[in-house]
């Protein structure tokens, strides 16, 4: 890990690479965050990945599955150019974490069918008319809140 990520750093002055305990990409100060385990260096370019797309919020569960999937497609270029391997099941895992978690997300808890995203937190379904709400976070269980139609 420790040669890739001195290559990196060399190659990336405007990214500061951290270690820390969750890996992600902060574009409030360019900072990568990275974890040195058994995944360390496909995790690593996975969040440069985010930093050379420019990356730095997402709109809608469906837009956050999008970057998460241009990540890795940066992060496999890259990965090309310093002679490093990246498992396609690897990634396919990781990516169906964020499948995974969109469509609990968008299962409407009335009726069970799919919602559609109204906003970054609400969701409406189309065969029952249930209205709920969702939790900002990522990486927590995916909590549906029902709530009262109300009129705008």
């Amino acid at each position: 890990m420790k040669p890739l990520l001195d290559k990196l750093r060399q190659d990336f002055p405007e990214i500061t690479f951290m270690p820390g305990e969750v890996p992600h990409w902060s574009p409030e100060n360019n900072t990568v965050t990275y974890t040195d385990n058994t995944r360390g260096e496909a995790t690593l370019l996975h969040e440069l990945g985010h930093a050379l797309c420019g990356h730095s919020d997402y709109s809608s569960d469906v837009d956050l599955l999008r970057k998460e999937v241009e990540a890795w497609q940066k992060a496999t270029a890259v990965a090309a150019g310093y002679d490093v391997s990246l498992s396609e099941d690897h990634i396919e895992n990781c990516l169906d974490t964020y499948r995974d978690w969109l469509h609990k997300r968008s299962t409407c808890p009335t009726c069970s069918g799919h919602g559609l995203q109204r906003s970054k937190a609400l969701y409406h379904c189309p065969n029952c008319q249930s209205h709920w709400q969702v939790s900002f976070a990522r990486f927590c269980r995916p909590y549906r809140l029902k709530r009262a139609l109300t009129a705008n």
